[in-house]
């Protein structure tokens, strides 16, 4: 039976074209870009040149942008910055965001170096940004505010450039997890004022292992990683030469199909919901489904029973891939710390599909007539 792949905000499947662009470095052209002979030399400019493409697609210097390996060490990255290096010793963040943040804050409270504030969560899954600027208000100390753009499980969308307008109206450092807007949304830096930034290209049909972190040109931050001078001196290392030619890529036509593409996955999501409204009884969409939120996410809350307990085991044996919430926590028997901060005490069970241009309203017809069994 052919699988149904409905977990793209996990990761995305690669891109022919983007694998192509990336073949020539992983073959003849393998380089070391700090070579001074020319083989190391086309590494170097490949690596400069996919630099020069992002920043140019994000409007944004080259100068601020930092390749990584991907989200989780770029929010930890622009976090260890901002408490060590601009000496923030307070940070504003919220139950919902990304392990990568949450666990990194956590560290730096335990150390002593910081005090975390997390933001009240409203029923309908937003944070609170009055809550955010009463506590600015109030903190006399350097701040960093850490709030994801959407949020990895229900999709939800935070009002951005108003948060960003916040934290500059009170001199705070602003942080935002975009690993799960990047390439599907377009980004002026050089008119939202945010401080960093962060990208993962298997979100948007890039190959894994390759991400960025944007980093104010005004700020002064001291090197993540020690022992070389590659990335400007601020992260050691030898480059992930193809893996960079191919995030620039995937950034590249992923903005290029951007309008195209969100008309269409966001019809396949609305498409779902309905479908699953007509078909299965007490079935209910976490978060602002249908307001501030991610096209591509689609999380559904089912009716507790016997079956339901089983639903994400049952839909892989029948061929369907989809997350119990978060990526990075889907093979673990533990429920949500997201869904359990929106709606504590919940019984349902929570499954997340999230879609790409790949799928069809085929596949969904399919994946409900396979959920009406596994839940009645």
């Amino acid at each position: 039976m052919e699988r149904i792949y409905f977990d793209n905000a996990a990761t995305t499947p690669l891109d022919p074209v983007v694998l192509e662009s990336m073949m020539p470095y992983l073959t003849e052209r393998f380089g070391n870009p700090s070579s001074i002979y020319s083989y190391g030399r086309e590494s170097r400019m490949a690596i400069e040149q996919s630099r020069k493409t992002v920043a140019g697609l994000l409007h944004a210097h080259p100068a601020e942008i930092f390749f990584t390996s991907g989200g989780t060490e770029s929010s930890n990255a622009a976090i260890r910055a901002a408490v060590q290096d601009l000496g923030c010793k307070h940070i504003i963040s919220s139950p919902l965001e990304h392990h990568a943040t949450l666990h990194t804050i956590n560290y730096y409270q335990e150390r002593g170096e910081t005090t975390v504030h997390l933001l009240p969560v409203l029923p309908d899954g937003h944070v609170d940004l009055q809550h955010l600027e009463k506590l600015l208000a109030e903190l006399k100390e350097k701040t960093l505010v850490a709030l994801m753009h959407a949020n990895n499980e229900t999709g939800n969308l935070l009002d951005i450039q108003k948060t960003a307008e916040i934290c500059k109206k009170y001199s705070a450092i602003f942080f935002s997890d975009t690993v799960q807007t990047l390439g599907h949304y377009a980004f002026d830096l050089s008119r939202l004022p945010v401080h960093f930034i962060t990208g993962a290209a298997h979100k948007f049909h890039g190959p894994k292992g390759a991400g960025i972190l944007y980093i104010n040109e005004e700020l002064k931050v001291k090197p993540n990683i020690h022992g070389g001078a590659q990335e400007r001196n601020m992260r050691a290392g030898t480059e992930n030469v193809y893996g960079i030619v191919g995030f620039a890529k995937a950034l590249e036509l992923a903005t290029g199909r951007m309008k195209e593409e969100t008309d269409y996955i966001n019809g396949l999501r609305i498409y779902m919901a309905d479908e699953l409204k007509k078909a299965i009884p007490g079935v209910q969409f976490n978060g602002d489904a249908f307001g501030k939120s991610l096209y591509t996410i689609l999380s559904v809350s089912f009716p507790p029973s016997e079956k339901a307990e089983m639903l994400l085991f049952n839909l892989d044996i029948n061929h369907v891939c989809a997350s119990g919430g978060s990526a990075c926590t889907s093979g673990a028997q533990q429920g949500s710390h997201v869904i359990r901060a929106i709606y504590p005490g919940s019984d349902r069970t929570t499954v997340r599909f999230s879609f790409s241009r790949h799928n069809t309203r085929a596949e969904i017809d399919e994946v409900i007539k396979k959920l009406q069994s596994l839940v009645a």
